[in-house]
């Protein structure tokens, strides 16, 4: 067989090999990995690259060195999984670095992190005051979790005792240019709404890149030229606009009526409508 053939066909079996075994390992970012896990992911791709060009290597002595490093990993992820004692072996624990507001300048030493460090990381969870953080902990694999002081923490609608709409998952129903099927019947729709709302906004699916439904039904696109102006969805602001139309109405009657009876039911409606804005409110302006 000529050499360069050999290659090529070592390599792309080579490749395959390395797209099978990734598929066994967990899914999480590279960042996420121990030193170990990264080592060993690293030397069976060294593994593969090497007997790629190398042909004076027998394949079967590649098949053996591939088996144990890969079956090596394997092994250690399910111990991982299955064993506590084990996976904080190979991951390591958690160091607190600031407590009670305090930075542990000691398990700083003792995992090498210096001042500018611990700066940076806590500016990448968007702390700049070291004064604003209450907890800190150093993970395994290299990361600063941050817990900041009850005071600096974001407004929550629960502190506020806010009524909030329900958060659910958006559907891409447009990918590419390709209408989705599964996400609309996933959502009770069909391919007819999908044009019918696409031509309130003047659109056609030709057009579209992108197409999702958000937690509240209303359709927002993408189109593959981005001169054009994207239009907005107009149900919800629309909705808002009418509710406050009716109340304005209501109290307009309210005042023109002479009718003491009418003027009385008039002003009880307006009040009735205000209370169902107030609690349809937060929906119609997310």
């Amino acid at each position: 067989m000529l050499g360069w053939v050999e290659v090529a066909l070592r390599s792309f079996i080579g490749f395959l090999l390395l797209i099978a075994m990734a598929r066994l390992f967990v899914r999480k970012p590279l960042g996420e990995a121990s030193q170990l896990e990264f080592g060993l992911i690293a030397s069976v791709a060294v593994i593969l690259a090497i007997g790629s060009i190398q042909l004076t290597i027998p394949v079967g002595y590649l098949l053996v060195a591939l088996i144990v490093w890969a079956g090596g990993a394997i092994v250690i992820m399910m111990l991982s999984v299955k064993n506590a004692s084990f996976r904080s072996f190979i991951y390591g624990k958690g160091i607190p670095i600031m407590k009670d507001g305090k930075i542990l300048e000691d398990n700083m030493k003792k995992q090498h992190l210096s001042t500018d460090e611990l700066l940076r990381k806590l500016r990448g969870k968007q702390v700049f005051q070291v004064a604003d953080v209450e907890f800190a902990v150093l993970e395994g694999n290299g990361e600063l979790n941050v817990l900041v002081k009850k005071e600096q923490q974001p407004i929550t609608a629960k502190m506020l005792d806010q009524q909030v709409p329900p958060i659910k998952e958006p559907e891409t129903v447009v990918m590419d240019g390709k209408v989705l099927h599964e996400p609309l019947t996933t959502r009770g729709l069909n391919q007819e709404w999908l044009k019918a709302e696409l031509e309130k906004m003047n659109a056609i699916i030709e057009n579209v890149f992108m197409a999702q439904i958000d937690e509240y039904g209303q359709l927002t696109i993408d189109l593959f030229d981005d001169a054009l102006q994207v239009p907005k969805p107009t149900e919800l602001p629309m909705l808002e606009a009418n509710l406050k139309s009716v109340i304005a109405d209501l109290e307009t009657f309210t005042l023109d009526t002479e009718n003491p009876q009418a003027k009385q039911s008039y002003k009880w409606c307006a009040e009735q409508m205000k209370q169902v804005h107030e609690h349809v409110s937060p929906f119609t302006k997310s």
